[in-house]
């Protein structure tokens, strides 16, 4: 991955790390490592531990950022949310989101899908 695409990742994560604190998320970890899987944010909101994903694009032109998170990166992130619970030993309901950033020297577009996802229903 080119030292661009990797600033341009780590700023939306400070992006959406900031949106889910203003929306009154705590967030538990960040970067969390197991295996092969990463999971960008782990937070809780409520009762729920909150699995998000954030991509981050400069344009829209081959379609929106989160339409890049396909089945494997899906299992994958699955995978790493249950060895963070059992690591934890947290007994939460989990929910899975996504944090679709489109950032340029114009403008700052941040859209949270709530529940975005279902691992093991595809």
């Amino acid at each position: 991955m080119s030292q661009l695409k990797q600033k341009l990742g780590k700023e939306g994560e400070e992006i959406a790390v900031a949106h889910l604190i203003s929306k009154g998320y705590k967030i538990l970890a960040r970067n969390y490592r197991s295996g092969r899987a990463e999971i960008d944010i782990i937070a809780t909101v409520d009762d729920w531990v909150v699995i998000v994903e954030v991509k981050t694009r400069e344009t829209n032109k081959y379609g929106n950022p989160e339409d890049a998170i396909g089945r494997g990166k899906i299992n994958m992130i699955a995978q790493g949310a249950n060895d963070f619970l059992l690591d934890r030993d947290l007994n939460n309901n989990v929910r899975y989101d996504v944090i679709s950033i489109l950032k340029n020297k114009h403008h700052i577009d941040v859209h949270h899908i709530v529940d975005a996802f279902w691992p093991g229903l595809y």
